[in-house]
This record gives structure tokens, C-alpha cells and sequence, in this order.
């Protein structure tokens, strides 16, 4: 069950939002084997002064139209991160066409002990939350 944010600027569409966040899911989708119907995105667009980041780092040029993307998740292998990372930035830049360079990818590892949903056994101990339900 990741949680992911995903922080732009304000004056995107709601097409452009969707578009990012359909792309993240699908690559999540891909690389951390999550089912199809496990989404719960929260878009955030933030006024420029809230958005601030280098132009220049390590050489590399940046815009306005930068994404910043965080994913909660449970642990995973290196190789399926390093696999998430590469298909996100490859589905941002098909659609909704962001450059690899306006990419910010931010993975936290959580126990899944920490994560609690409804319909959902999510505790290490294996027991069906719907019949312990939130503490």
C-alpha cells in the first residue's frame, strides 16, 4: 500500500495532474508488483516561493515544471527501486512529457507494522486487520 505525493506548482491542469499521477501509479505497478486497484496519491501544487530548488545542481539545468515525488513503501530491493526510479521518469516524460532533469524521486522505506488500512492485512504478523481494526 505505498502513499505517494507528488508536489508541482501551481497553474497545472487537472489533466496534467492526472497524467503524473496515472504515470507513478503505473510504474509502481511495474516495478513493486503492486495490484492495479492499490492507489492513494495526494497532488500537491504549491506557490513558486513554496517550490524551491536550484536552477543548476551538479550541472544539470532545471525548470519551473519540476516534480517532486515522494513514495511511503514498505521495504523493497535495491533493483526494484533502482527499476521504479527508471520507469517513472521514463512514463513522466511520455506523458505528461516531463523532461528527466524536473525529476525528483524520493523513496521512504517504512515496517509494515506501521501501516494500517482498512480491508487490508498490512501487520507483519499476518493477522487481517479488519478484525483488530486501528489502536
Amino acid at each position: 500500500m505505498p502513499l505517494t505525493t507528488i508536489s508541482l506548482r501551481t497553474g497545472t491542469t487537472p489533466a496534467y495532474r492526472r497524467a503524473i499521477a496515472d504515470s507513478v501509479h503505473h510504474a509502481m505497478i511495474h516495478a513493486l508488483g503492486i495490484p492495479a486497484d492499490d492507489r492513494f496519491v495526494l497532488v500537491l501544487e504549491h506557490a513558486p516561493e513554496n517550490m524551491i530548488h536550484d536552477r543548476v545542481f551538479f550541472g544539470v539545468e532545471r525548470s519551473d515544471r519540476s516534480v517532486f515525488v515522494q513514495i511511503v513503501i514498505n521495504h523493497r530491493p535495491v533493483a526494484q527501486k533502482q527499476l521504479l526510479f527508471k520507469l517513472i521518469v521514463e512514463n513522466l516524460a511520455a506523458a505528461p512529457g516531463v523532461r528527466k532533469e524536473d525529476v525528483f524521486i524520493g523513496v521512504v522505506e517504512v515496517a509494515s507494522e506501521n501501516w494500517w488500512a482498512y480491508a487490508r492485512a498490512t501487520n507483519a504478523d499476518g493477522v487481517d486487520d479488519r478484525t483488530r481494526g486501528p489502536t
